[in-house]
């Protein structure tokens, strides 16, 4: 109902009368004003006026009711522990794919290695639900998927040209704008679910200090709309799941790539490796050319360019 009231409310630059809401959503005026002072509790701010109501500004807001086509699979959260905690309680009850976890912010956000990840307010933090036909050796083919994507909305929606760093981070002009993590369940030759989580640096503010970091207010100049990014992300994000475009997804981020052709270190918890990045394997793990002259294939860890 707060879907249609809004979408009611922002096709007329005027005001709304109470009498024209109740008779084109079919409930009484004194739901109507119900569900108007309940909006107005969530930050828009919708004028009440003797002959209607008129809104005037709305929030950056990530309600359900804010992507029509999608609220039944939206779960927004003002704050919670994890996002990836939840959508995989959920994965795990049956929910289907491209159901989304998406909170204002993390108190327990997680990184790559099991570190925390800071979620500042204004940040875009969520898990989308995934259940890809793919036998487990081919689930890396999901994070190149989710990159690409992001890099198709960032260039869509503000003509930013971004890049990928293995294994999982965008980045425009060499600054990390996003970092994901994915987990999966499976059973011997079929993926159940991998869970995606992404933070995409979008309003929230960057220290001045962190030179390796930036943010889309920071590129841009000024405040973009939440809800455009993750509705755009998850549109291209369905797409680049067809198989016939995973089939063809690793190729394709070699092509935007800065990883590849040049030194790196790669730390885990038990061995840094380093040498000059080569190639990508099918599955998306790393080819290192060592300093030996031989060659390995690493299939996680952070990297570092050097």
């Amino acid at each position: 109902m707060k879907a249609r009231i809004l979408e009611i409310l922002r096709s007329e630059t005027g005001v709304v009368s109470g009498a024209r809401l109740s008779a084109d959503l079919n409930i009484s005026r004194v739901s109507v004003w119900k569900h108007i002072r309940k909006l107005q509790e969530q930050g828009y701010s919708i004028e009440a006026t003797p002959k209607g109501y008129c809104l005037k500004n709305s929030p950056d807001a990530l309600f359900a009711w804010e992507f029509p086509e999608r609220q039944d699979t939206i779960h927004f959260l003002e704050q919670t522990d994890s996002t990836m905690a939840i959508a995989r309680d959920l994965a795990r009850k049956g929910k289907p794919g491209y159901t989304v976890v998406v909170a204002g912010r993390q108190l327990k956000g997680r990184g790559r290695l099991n570190r925390q990840w800071h979620s500042a307010e204004g940040g875009l933090y969520f898990t989308v639900i995934l259940r890809p036909q793919l036998p487990p050796v081919l689930s890396g083919r999901v994070n190149f998927a989710a990159a690409m994507s992001l890099v198709d909305t960032l260039a869509q929606l503000f003509q930013i040209e971004a890049r990928v760093k293995w294994p999982n981070d965008v980045l425009v002009g060499e600054r990390k704008i996003a970092g994901m993590l994915s987990e999966l369940e499976a059973d011997s030759d079929q993926v159940i679910y991998v869970n995606l989580g992404l933070g995409i640096n979008v309003n929230n503010d960057i220290d001045p200090f962190q030179q390796t970091a930036t943010s889309l207010r920071k590129i841009l100049g000024h405040a973009v709309a939440r809800k455009e990014v993750l509705g755009c992300f998850l549109e291209r994000l369905e797409e680049r799941m067809q198989p016939a475009q995973l089939e063809k997804i690793v190729d394709e981020w070699k092509q935007h790539t800065i990883t590849l052709d040049r030194r790196v270190r790669i730390v885990t918890r038990q061995v840094v490796t380093e040498g000059f990045a080569i190639d990508i394997d099918p599955n998306g793990a790393l080819i290192l050319a060592l300093d030996d002259g031989e060659t390995t294939t690493v299939h996680y860890g952070d990297c570092f360019h050097q």
